[in-house]
């Protein structure tokens, strides 16, 4: 089994709180985290990837439909880890920042990961570091056909808000809670908090050239389903 290399890393929150407008109507009576992907629900995937790397402390936040999530994963004992649950409320989903912070409690005060529910890639998480003195580290990937302008600039190992080229961010990273000192409750992005911190040169950042689709549209998911069936066969 994969060996996380940095211990103090224990904690893992799945973003899950997502409407999933783009699937419907796949959407529309199942959360997209639930939407099977080869036999099994998509967040299972990300589920099982975490244990793997040894991270088995897990928070995952919802919002539409919910409480089908948490019934489907229940404690999380099947797999080996401990899920406890970040609930918004039916249609009030905070957006990413929001939901991380009004998840802050139920995380470790040391570095957690934050991953996207909807995100399907072979990132290694256990090689996934924040240095001392930064407030976050992005696994950063090619840009999409559906995003071609990308997200940030990656150089030397550090992230810029502005610079070309750019790469997209691929939902995966790891953080510190000082990121979101003085924020209110609410709902808000993550990205203006990430641009602040690139500012100050306090985020870090890593190329992954591997595999990774953001599982938004139901031809992605199908395309993801045709690359596993390939690969098992």
């Amino acid at each position: 089994m994969a060996q996380v290399l940095n211990p103090r890393i224990s904690t893992a929150m799945i973003l899950a709180a997502g409407r999933g407008e783009r699937m419907r109507p796949l959407t529309d009576h199942t959360p997209k985290p639930l939407l099977p992907l080869a036999g099994k629900p998509l967040i299972v995937w990300q589920i099982e990837r975490l244990a793997q790397a040894g991270i088995r402390d897990l928070v995952i936040n919802h919002a539409h439909l919910g409480r089908q999530i948490e019934d489907a994963l229940g404690d999380g004992a099947r797999w080996a880890v401990r899920i406890r649950y970040s609930a918004e409320g039916e249609g009030q989903a905070l957006n990413t920042g929001g939901g991380i912070l009004r998840a802050l409690p139920l995380l470790d005060l040391g570095p957690f990961l934050v991953i996207n529910g909807d995100v399907w890639s072979d990132i290694d998480l256990a090689c996934l570091d924040l240095a001392a003195g930064d407030l976050a580290h992005l696994v950063m990937v090619d840009n999409p056909s559906h995003h071609p302008r990308g997200d940030f600039h990656l150089a030397d190992r550090r992230l810029h808000a502005d610079g070309e080229p750019r790469l997209t961010f691929s939902g995966i990273g790891a953080y510190r809670r000082e990121l979101f000192a003085g924020c209110q409750p609410g709902a808000f992005p993550l990205a203006p908090l990430l641009r602040d911190a690139m500012r100050a040169g306090r985020v870090s950042g890593e190329y992954h050239p591997g595999q990774w689709v953001d599982v938004g549209t139901p031809q992605r998911l199908a395309d993801v389903e045709q690359t596993l069936s390939a690969q098992s066969g």
